[in-house]
């Protein structure tokens, strides 16, 4: 059985064999789940309808949260990108609006991917759909994409953290845009130093992101930061394809964000204790909720 441990040597194993990033994440899912790839594949499909059944569960003008304090924005900018007012063009309001609608599926108790968490589930979706959408592309190669990003998410998680709790909230969106970044390069053809270089231009993008939710739930200010953060990864995946490189390597990135995640304080690591969980709005929400 065969292991990675860092993103060269995910590079380094695709260049090697020529094949690319995804498919070194599939034979490696295989190996350690002693499952045969078409069964891997399949699980992943199944994934891949959940993701889009999300964005249409989320573009609800009547849909809120337990809370109160969450739903509806998805429908608001779908609304106002269709009628023409709006300036980010389809692409990137696509992304928007379908990462908006994720997470606020997931405040309103619906059925999510995390990916690689919940508080972090619209912003590889909302990416790869949109590219398939806009550009034409098959199942397939969403579901390939969708392996490239939980390769990158691996060795995040190995190195880094995910957590938010660990590390803050670059380490839920930063490393969700970072797998999206990577897994867009890819569909659109690009090589795994690429998405290497995406990933990197990500996570440094969004490195230092505390989490701050208020009233100790996942809608404020998460559910926009997915989608500013989908923005990010559209960005990040566009310089990696125009050949723009990151100048510090991403294992050395990703070791910066380990240590940016430890020195955080234990009040911008999730327990609503600091930032906008304890700004005057912030505790007037937590006081109405919790008393």
């Amino acid at each position: 059985m065969f292991t990675f441990t860092s993103f060269s040597d995910l590079i380094r194993r695709a260049e090697d064999r020529q094949i690319p990033i995804s498919r070194v994440a599939l034979e490696y899912e295989a190996a350690i789940s002693e499952t045969n790839p078409e069964a891997i594949l399949d699980k992943m499909r199944g994934n891949l309808q959940v993701m889009r059944q999300s964005i249409q569960n989320g573009l609800r003008e009547d849909l809120r949260s337990a809370s109160g304090i969450s739903g509806g924005d998805g429908y608001r900018l779908w609304r106002h990108l269709s009628s023409g007012k709006g300036f980010s063009g389809e692409f990137l309001g696509t992304v928007l609006y379908s990462a908006l609608c994720i997470s606020e599926t997931n405040a309103a108790m619906g059925r999510i991917v995390a990916a690689p968490t919940a508080g972090s589930c619209g912003i590889l979706p909302a990416c790869l759909l949109t590219l398939q959408r806009l550009r034409g592309l098959d199942d397939d190669a969403v579901v390939m994409g969708l392996l490239n990003g939980a390769a990158a998410g691996v060795v995040i998680a190995s190195n880094a953290s995910i957590a938010g709790a660990e590390g803050g909230c670059q380490a839920e969106c930063g490393s969700a845009a970072a797998m999206a970044a990577s897994a867009m390069t890819e569909m659109m053809g690009g090589t795994p130093a690429m998405c290497g270089h995406a990933c990197a231009t990500a996570l440094k993008s969004l490195m230092g992101l505390v989490c701050d939710p208020v009233a100790g739930l996942v809608e404020e200010p998460c559910i926009s930061r997915n989608a500013s953060s989908a923005a990010v990864a559209v960005g990040a995946a566009e310089m990696a394809l125009a050949g723009i490189k990151s100048i510090i390597p991403v294992d050395e990135v990703i070791g910066a964000m380990k240590r940016v995640g430890s020195a955080l304080p234990e009040a911008l690591r999730e327990t609503a204790k600091g930032g906008l969980a304890t700004t005057k709005t912030g505790k007037e929400i937590t006081l109405r909720l919790h008393g």
